[in-house]
């Protein structure tokens, strides 16, 4: 897999290696990631998709320092997340991560404008003006940014947290269902604004979903069942997606048989 060469040396946005993660023990113990291993690369929209249960959400939390594995690597950049102290994980999610979440999980008592700020100020950064006019004019909000919550629609409001998850240019974007809450039109909007992030900012994406329409947005796809990557696609369509979830449970008896535009990986083998 190709990555972005920084410093002589390549670093992907983020990259798991070999992460397990169980919870409980004895007879209630359940095995949510199974030695999974994958990159993501800088400037790339990922799509991670899989059934209830097959451990999507779990990798997505354990990237994003929002979880620990219980054995395996993980790393933002070139930083290593395990072994690090609790106050350097709040700054690193701070510095190098953005989250947009499907509650939006926007501040009530706060206008569009101080959302969109609150992680610079809660750094004690302010932001840079040429790249605020910037995100500010991606997203469309311009004439709503005094504006509170309660006053925007659901699409304006989850503009609103995509602007504030860019703001601070961070290494990498974790979208967690980003669509869920929003209509069809709404929806499209959102992810050909992810897109353009990518594109136009060389931002990093990585969302999970379980709608194949959301997913065909993505330069990449990976599929999870049963704490296992299975399968991956590249420029996906919504019917390539589709078919594949059908297959899932195919896959992962035969990752990859008889599907030429599929590929699982060693790990899931």
């Amino acid at each position: 897999m190709t990555v972005i060469e920084k410093n002589d040396v390549a670093v992907a946005a983020a990259r798991a290696g070999d992460i397990w993660k169980v919870y409980g023990s004895g007879a209630a113990e359940v095995t949510a990631l199974r030695g999974v291993t994958a990159e993501f690369r800088r400037g790339q929209f990922t799509a991670i998709m899989g059934p209830s249960g097959s451990g999507k959400s779990t990798l997505m939390h354990c990237l994003a320092g929002l979880d620990v594995a219980t054995k395996g690597t993980v790393h933002i950049g070139d930083t290593e997340l395990s072994g690090q102290q609790d106050k350097a994980l709040t700054r690193l999610r701070r510095d190098k991560i953005g989250f947009i979440f499907q509650q939006f999980n926007l501040l009530p008592t706060l206008s569009a404008a101080e959302n969109i700020r609150l992680p610079l100020d809660i750094a004690g950064t302010k932001p840079d003006p040429k790249w605020w006019d910037a995100v500010i004019d991606a997203v469309g909000l311009g004439d709503r940014l005094s504006h509170r919550p309660s006053q925007l629609s659901g699409g304006q409001q989850q503009r609103v947290a995509c602007a504030r998850a860019l703001i601070t240019r961070p290494e990498v974007i974790f979208a967690d269902e980003p669509t869920g809450n929003l209509d069809s039109r709404s929806g499209a909007e959102l992810l050909q604004f992810l897109q353009l992030s990518v594109r136009e900012y060389g931002q990093t994406i990585v969302m999970v979903t379980h709608d194949a329409v959301a997913a065909s947005y993505a330069d990449r796809v990976i599929f999870l069942a049963d704490g296992q990557i299975v399968s991956e696609l590249d420029k996906p369509t919504a019917d390539a997606v589709l078919d594949t979830m059908k297959r899932l449970d195919v896959l992962v008896a035969a990752p990859g048989e008889g599907d030429e535009n599929a590929t699982a990986p060693a790990a899931a083998r």
